[in-house]
This record gives C-alpha cells, sequence and structure tokens, in this order.
C-alpha cells in the first residue's frame, strides 16, 4: 500500500496544475481508499494543499491506511466528510472504489461519483475508474470519467474494452517494483503495434507470388456482392500472392473494375486455394428447415476441407441456427479454423442475449473458442481475442471509425492474408485485429474521421500500416 500510495503521490503530482489550487482526494471504504490516504500523505508532506473527502467516514481498516490518516490529520490536513461546496480543485484523485467490484454504485458512492464527473477538474483514478469492473469493463450503473487511470502490478483486462474505453483516459500501470517473474504463465496480453512488430517479417528479396498464399473468398450473394470484395481487396493490400473471390450472387460481376486483380471464379474454382474466408454478405435463412443453397452445400463443403478456414458474418449466422453445421464445426472440422463474431453473432452462438455477451467479453469469447476448438475474437470496443490452448488478447488499437459498413469484412481479408503468409492462427488473428485497429488509428491521425471513413479506406491504410509494423524490430 506504502508502494501504491507513493505512486498515486507522483502522478498526482504531474498532473496538478500550478495554480495553488487544492488537490481532492476521495477516499472510499477499501483497499483502493487506503492508497488514497497514504497518497493524501505523501502530498501533503510535499507542501501540497490537499483535502480528502472521507466518503468512508470510519478508520481503514489496513494498518498503512490508519497510520496515514492519523499522521494527515495530525500534520493539519483537510479532512470532510461532504463534497466541499465551492471548491475548485487543481485535481480529484479518485480512491473510492478499486477492484472487484460487483454491484451497483448507488447512493453516498453513486453521489460521491456524479460530484467527481461535474466538477471540471482533470481526474486520476487509482487502479480502475470508480464504478468500472476490473474483469469485464462493465459500468455498474455510474463510473468516473477518468483524465488518467493508474494501476498496479498488471494491466486489469477490463480498463480495455467494453464501456471502460469511455472511462479510463490514458493508462499507466506502475508494477510497483514486482519482479516481473512472478506474472510469467499469465494467459492474456495485451495488443499494440509495438508488441507484435517483428512478428512479420520482411520480405526476403528472392520470392515470387507463389510465395505468399493463395487467398479465396467465398461469399456475396445477392445484394451484397460488395461485403466479398471488401475481403478480397483488404487480403490482396495486406500481402497475400494470388486471391480468389467466388461470387455467390447469380448476377456478380465477372471482374473489379478497381482492382482487376483479383479473380473472380466460380465457387469451385474459389476452394483450390491454400486459405479460405468465408461468408462476408453470403445471405442466410433464419429458419433450420429452409436452408439456402449456400448453407445447405457451400458451406458444409468448404468446412470439411482440411485447410485454414476463416468463418465470418453470415457463415456464422448459418452455424448458428443449423444444428448439423455447428455440430460438424464442434466435433468433425479437420483444419484450422478463425472464428470472427460481432457481440450479436456470438449471442446467438451461445444461445444468449447480446447484452450478456458484452456484460463479460472475455468470457464469452473464450467459452466460444473452447466450443468451437477455434480461434476467434469478438469484435466491438476492444476486441478480445481467444484461444482453444486458454489464452487470450485484448486489443489496444482502433477508435469508433470503425463502426460502419464492410470493416468487418476487410478484417476477415487481414486474417487470410496473414495466413496466406505462414502465420499461425493465433498469431495472424491477433497480428490483424491490431493492424485493423491500428489503420484506423493511423487515418484519425492524418485528420480522416473518425465519422465517415470506410472500410475501402481501412484496407488501403493498412497496407501502410503492415509494412510499417513488419519492418519494425520493436
Amino acid at each position: 500500500m506504502q508502494r501504491a500510495g507513493r505512486a498515486v503521490a507522483e502522478a498526482a503530482r504531474a498532473m496538478a496544475a500550478d495554480t495553488g489550487a487544492p488537490i481532492l482526494v476521495v477516499a472510499g471504504p477499501g483497499n483502493n481508499g487506503g492508497d488514497a490516504w497514504v497518497a493524501a500523505e505523501h502530498l501533503r508532506e510535499s507542501f501540497h494543499r490537499v483535502t480528502v473527502l472521507d466518503v468512508a467516514g470510519t478508520p481503514p481498516r489496513a494498518p498503512e491506511a490508519k497510520q496515514a490518516r492519523e499522521r494527515f490529520a495530525a500534520g493539519g490536513g483537510a479532512i470532510v466528510q461532504e463534497w466541499p461546496e465551492g471548491m475548485r480543485p487543481a485535481l480529484v484523485v479518485d480512491g473510492l472504489l478499486g477492484i472487484g467490484l460487483a454491484r451497483d454504485v448507488l447512493g453516498k458512492l453513486g453521489l460521491a461519483v456524479e460530484r467527481i464527473n461535474a466538477c471540471g477538474a482533470p481526474v486520476l483514478s487509482i487502479d480502475v475508474p470508480s464504478g468500472i469492473a476490473s474483469d469485464t469493463g462493465a459500468v455498474h450503473a455510474v463510473a468516473v470519467r477518468a483524465t488518467r487511470t493508474i494501476t498496479f502490478i498488471a494491466r486489469k483486462v477490463g480498463l480495455y474494452t467494453g464501456d471502460a474505453l469511455d472511462y479510463t483516459g490514458e493508462i499507466v500501470v506502475d508494477d510497483l517494483g514486482i519482479d516481473p517473474s512472478l506474472l510469467e504463465g499469465w494467459p492474456g496480453s495485451l495488443l499494440t503495434t509495438q508488441s507484435l512488430a517483428g512478428m512479420l517479417r520482411p520480405r526476403a528479396r528472392n520470392t515470387h507470388k507463389g510465395s505468399f498464399g493463395t487467398l479465396g473468398v467465398v461469399g456475396g450473394g445477392k445484394g451484397m456482392t460488395g461485403a466479398a470484395i471488401l475481403a478480397a481487396r483488404a487480403g490482396l493490400l495486406a500481402g497475400a500472392g494470388k486471391v480468389y473471390v467466388g461470387l455467390l450472387s447469380p448476377e456478380a460481376p465477372s471482374f473489379d473494375p478497381v482492382h482487376p486483380e483479383l479473380m473472380l471464379r466460380s465457387v469451385d474454382d474459389t476452394i483450390a486455394a491454400d486459405v479460405l474466408v468465408v461468408g462476408p454478405g453470403a445471405g442466410h435463412s433464419p429458419s433450420e428447415t429452409s436452408p439456402s443453397a449456400f448453407e445447405r452445400h457451400t458451406l458444409p463443403a468448404l468446412m470439411s476441407l482440411p485447410k485454414p478456414v476463416v468463418i465470418d458474418a453470415d457463415a456464422i449466422n448459418a452455424i448458428a441456427v443449423h444444428h448439423i453445421m455447428r455440430d460438424a464445426l464442434m466435433n468433425n472440422r479437420r483444419g484450422p479454423t478463425i472464428l470472427t463474431p460481432h457481440p450479436a453473432e456470438a449471442a446467438r452462438l451461445l444461445h444468449t442475449t447480446t447484452a450478456m455477451v458484452q456484460a463479460d467479453r472475455l468470457t464469452a469469447a473464450r467459452a466460444l473458442a473452447e466450443m468451437f476448438h477455434a480461434d476467434v475474437v469478438l469484435k466491438g470496443a476492444g476486441s478480445v481475442c481467444a484461444s482453444p490452448d486458454g489464452t487470450w488478447a485484448v486489443n489496444a488499437t482502433g477508435n469508433p471509425g470503425l463502426a460502419s459498413g464492410g470493416t468487418g469484412d476487410v478484417l476477415a481479408g487481414l486474417i487470410g492474408a496473414l495466413l496466406c503468409q505462414g502465420l499461425g492462427t493465433k498469431e495472424a488473428l491477433r497480428f490483424a485485429v491490431c493492424l485493423h485497429g491500428a489503420a484506423a488509428d493511423s487515418l484519425v491521425a492524418r485528420g480522416v474521421g473518425p465519422a465517415g471513413i470506410t472500410a475501402s479506406e481501412i484496407a488501403m491504410e493498412a497496407r501502410t500500416v503492415l509494412n510499417e509494423m513488419a519492418g519494425s524490430e520493436g
């Protein structure tokens, strides 16, 4: 607690403007409040004006926190039981609630959260913004909107996914001097462009198109040929040596005028590719008793092939509805498999609701990976990747610019291209998810979006970012 409190105090000193205004420390009843008391005492000792809002109203239970409170009071530190009206603090330190929160934040605690959010001052949250579930990212009724969150020892998954992304602000990790070897074997990780740098090596000079595989995209039913074309274009731009497109619509074009490099063929010819992306815009029947031709013949045939298959969009919906295909994927699939559901698709596969999936995204992704023996990405804010071996990762790239039609098709194509270039399913999925988000971030950094970013722009930008990542050693 001493180490954590000292780290909070240092972070607070760095954030507080030198205006002479006080720092308001909000201390709750648990260990998070204990860290706040220790931080308040360190700040007082360094001659900062500090007021502590003691929401708990009782002495801290932890001895270190209790001693810090006593020293703070003995040294003339101001302690109040109600929000100090008229105060304009230079900084608010949120030590109200920490990890392990499992209930809605109501009553006095909820009021304190609302006052923190309304005061207009920068906010430093300790470990996790109060009101956020540290393991899921869910908001329990209300939550503090932090300017910065300082978290300790290891990253908490809930800081990086779901609703939490609108509350955490900048995230700083302080290991408190803990030996990193103590965390070895932890199954989770955070996907960043830095952490994945070097996974895809720069290309050797003595290569040819056959060195980088053939990608086949099957989809594009009536009125939805664009989805399959987007996936295929993304695969081409991400480095697949050749790209075949098997369009399902009887009105499908014979070539792509934007990228004539794409080879639009019959579905039967397309399945000869090394890697398959199946489902973008394929269309599906919501009834198990009246499957479409794609669901009745094409999808089962593709799933029976012992080659890598990326199952996306309407292929996922078909598997969710049709028990025969579901059982085939769960029990008889012979090749490497990647599933790319968004929350509603994941809910259909798990026979639950979208709200339940979003309430615990990591658990949902891991359940799908185990159930279908597949690498899975649960798409959304802070996309979650899970593998059948129990490992998982949360993606730190991306922004709301990805919330537009076709971006999921682009992601499927990126995954397929990376599989063609020799990455394993886990590595290809994680690299593609990070790349997809990083492309959106790169566009926003150049002043494009986030509103109005198109899937085609993501595919083009991904090419640039991919080459930067491939040429970096981290």
